[in-house]
């Protein structure tokens, strides 16, 4: 059969949906770009905030239209949204031929078999079995990898513990296993990702197994190792000297702070307070390493006064960067029986602001880039600019900014020197020197 896929929302669910398509693949099934051309399309959605459910339901009507044009066409919905809503998409959309969970990926070639025949499947699991194939949905010279599912932390605002339930790591000779293959395959720069990275293997003994790990991916043919999702009041001093001196692993970690405000962090549940995280911020850049955050604003009663303190820790500029995101009030969770929720309009007039000055930030360390000359990985081309694009080690895919630039001869996947010549916004731009 002829699938297409969509998938949305984190990283971590782009991991299971490229181990979704290596099942398909396996089963004997291949791929097409265009849901017109596919005999089975498959969703696979986010519920972590009102957007991203909004985006999912947007691809579900957008699929059940391709197949409404189609004779015989079938849809799969999966994920985070079939999981958490499952008896209620069921109902909205009848059209749908399977609803399948985040956890039932093992059996999605047979449920491909199944609708094909005209039946209706309706399934969600609690865990999914480790599965180490995977068909890569990032350009091939870079992947992410998936340690641990589910959360412990229960932030009062997420959602993520009652859909993916309680953390649980991947055995490290499963993680190595799958490493291996993407070292095989020209994977050059690995990136670690998971609800809470820093508690890696809490759940097998009581104690983190973060940097035996790292030091075990270390040995494999890797360029760069790049470690996402921190937890603040995980990061210790033995943490950051990983980091730091660890050779294959980037000087660069992704910490969501939240906030500042020591009572705002509070009602989120979040571990930390004002000086923790101030001391934090200051170990991390003492030690040279980039530092990208994520903050949540408009948080039931936040204040004028603790959101002008953001304003200022923003502005202070120790972040490289950062994004900032309007509270988004989730069902079931304590935060959504908080009093004092703002107006919509407030949350997202405060996220603009933080984004305003976080960029003006960018826009004043990239002045300071000029002349330099920078190790970049060439991810692409922007054929609207005809330069090329990449990144060098202080930016993650996705989600900071890039590096634009010219060059000849140049193969994707390979590492440049590229001299920087001048800035565009919060993105660089330069030329190859070798």
């Amino acid at each position: 059969m002829k699938i297409g896929t969509v998938s949305l929302g984190c990283d971590k669910n782009r991991v299971d949906a490229e181990k979704m398509l290596a099942r398909l693949a396996k089963a004997g099934h291949t791929f097409v770009g265009d849901e017109d051309d596919a005999d089975v399309i498959i969703v696979n959605t986010c519920a972590f905030i009102d957007s991203a459910k909004e985006e999912s339901i947007d691809e579900i009507l957008s699929a059940v239209a391709a197949k409404q044009r189609k004779a015989g066409k079938r849809v799969i919905v999966t994920g985070c949204l079939s999981q958490r809503y499952g008896e209620q998409l069921k109902a909205e959309f009848p059209e749908v031929d399977a609803f399948l969970g985040y956890a039932d990926y093992d059996d999605i070639a047979a449920t491909v078999q199944k609708v094909t025949a005209g039946d209706k499947v309706y399934k969600s699991c609690a865990s999914d079995a480790f599965y180490a194939d995977r068909v890569l949905t990032t350009p091939y010279h870079y992947a992410y990898l998936k340690i641990a599912d589910g959360c412990d932390n229960h932030c009062t605002y997420c959602a993520i513990p009652g859909i993916r339930g309680a953390y649980r790591s991947e055995r490290m000779s499963d993680l190595l296993d799958e490493a291996r293959k993407l070292s095989d395959s020209g994977v050059r720069e690995l990136i670690l990702v998971a609800q809470d990275v820093t508690r890696y293997g809490v759940d097998f003994d009581g104690k983190p197994h973060l940097a035996e790990l790292v030091r075990e991916l270390e040995k494999l043919d890797f360029d760069w190792i790049r470690l996402l999702y921190l937890e603040p009041e995980m990061v210790d001093d033995d943490l950051i000297a990983l980091v730091k001196e660890e050779p294959k692993v980037v000087k660069y970690m992704d910490v969501p702070l939240q906030h500042i405000d020591s009572g705002v962090l509070k009602r989120m549940n979040r571990h930390t307070d004002e000086a923790y995280t101030r001391d934090l911020v200051k170990r991390i850049k003492a030690a040279n390493i980039t530092l990208r955050s994520t903050f949540i604003c408009g948080f039931p009663g936040e204040s004028e006064e603790a959101f002008e303190k953001l304003k200022a820790f923003v502005a202070d500029g120790e972040l490289d960067f950062a994004g900032f995101f309007a509270y988004s009030r989730e069902e079931g969770t304590p935060a959504d029986r908080m009093r004092g929720h703002l107006p919509e309009e407030v949350r997202e007039e405060r996220a603009a602001q933080l984004t305003a000055l976080q960029q003006s930030v960018i826009e004043r360390r990239n002045a300071n880039l000029v002349g330099s000359k920078q190790t970049v990985l060439y991810d692409g081309i922007d054929f609207d600019r005809q330069m090329f694009t990449g990144r060098c080690s202080r930016q993650a895919p996705d989600i900071d900014n890039v590096v634009y630039f010219t060059g000849n001869g140049l193969e994707i996947g390979n590492f440049y020197t590229v001299e920087i010549t001048g800035v565009d916004g919060i993105d660089l731009i330069g030329k190859v020197t070798e």
